[in-house]
């Protein structure tokens, strides 16, 4: 009996080997499925994350990762179903990069998502391929039907989340630019946020340890679009519907959770207004 999409290796020339930087092959779109199986368990609500082409339910949201180490586990290196390839990196020294993932609720086709994250390990995980602070974790975001500009704008209203979690990178100079994410900013490609023609890369996340803490930011950034494209509510709200996530985030520290949520409040502010609170001016570089 079918049991839904089976993700698979592809077999296809260069995605186990290291690539040089940017020449890694292209990622495979997987944010289709033609199967019913796989959007069962969701109901009414959560199918608004899903839109259907007519032969295929396609997720309206993607997401993909690029996960920085210094140097991956011996014998790691292989192709994986959820990895396009891997790069030389210039400011850690290498990256694997992921496929466009579906970024959809919890059920079953999210958790073939985490599967492939878990078949990933060897190459996530810090105990096997370290990494250190000159690393990073850049995430990528796509709407279907919406610009950079138009994906830009509607994150940035809820965006202090991620300006708490990741606050020591404010200042580094790869993601130092645009800190307000405006998305009219022409510089460098070095900003908080970077906008494309059809999806925004946050350069801001840290470097990601374990196929746990990939699972946990994928949670975060699907209620991240779902509350800025389809609820469109309050801050204040958004706080309240993402705190059991952020909390788990942090292992369970009520009191480490009630701090980030704090400051992501102030750091929203500066935001929406440039004002800067005296908990969040020392993370913003004075110049930008």
């Amino acid at each position: 009996m079918q049991t839904g999409i089976n993700y698979t290796i592809t077999g296809e020339r260069d995605r186990d080997i290291i690539c040089g930087y940017h020449q890694s092959p292209f990622p495979h779109f997987l944010n289709k499925t033609g199967f019913k199986n796989d959007i069962a368990t969701l109901n009414r609500t959560a199918l608004k994350a899903l839109t259907f082409d007519g032969r295929e339910w396609v997720s309206r949201f993607t997401i993909g990762f690029e996960v920085e180490k210094n140097m991956f586990h011996r014998n790691a290196v292989k192709e994986y179903e959820l990895l396009k390839g891997f790069e030389r990196d210039a400011s850690c020294g290498y990256e694997a990069i992921t496929h466009v993932l579906p970024l959809i609720p919890a059920g079953t086709w999210r958790n073939k998502v985490f599967d492939m994250m878990h078949k990933a390990e060897r190459i996530i995980d810090d105990r096997y391929s370290p990494s250190d602070t000159r690393c990073g974790g850049h995430i990528t975001l796509g709407v279907v039907g919406m610009s950079g500009n138009e994906l830009m704008d509607a994150t940035r209203k809820y965006s202090g989340i991620l300006y708490a979690m990741f606050r020591n990178r404010l200042k580094n100079n790869y993601c130092r630019e645009n800190n307000r994410m405006e998305w009219s900013h022409y510089g460098s490609r070095y900003q908080v946020c970077l906008k494309k023609d059809h999806t925004i890369e946050f350069r801001l996340p840290s470097k990601i340890e374990s196929v746990k803490q990939m699972m946990r930011r994928y949670e975060l950034c699907y209620e991240l679009l779902d509350y800025a494209v389809n609820v469109k509510g309050s801050f204040p709200n958004f706080l309240k519907r993402i705190t059991p996530l952020v909390v788990s985030m942090y292992n369970g520290n009520e009191a480490k959770a009630k701090t980030i949520l704090s400051l992501a409040s102030e750091f929203q502010e500066y935001i929406n207004t440039g004002v800067k609170s005296e908990n969040v001016r020392d993370y913003i570089p004075y110049t930008l």
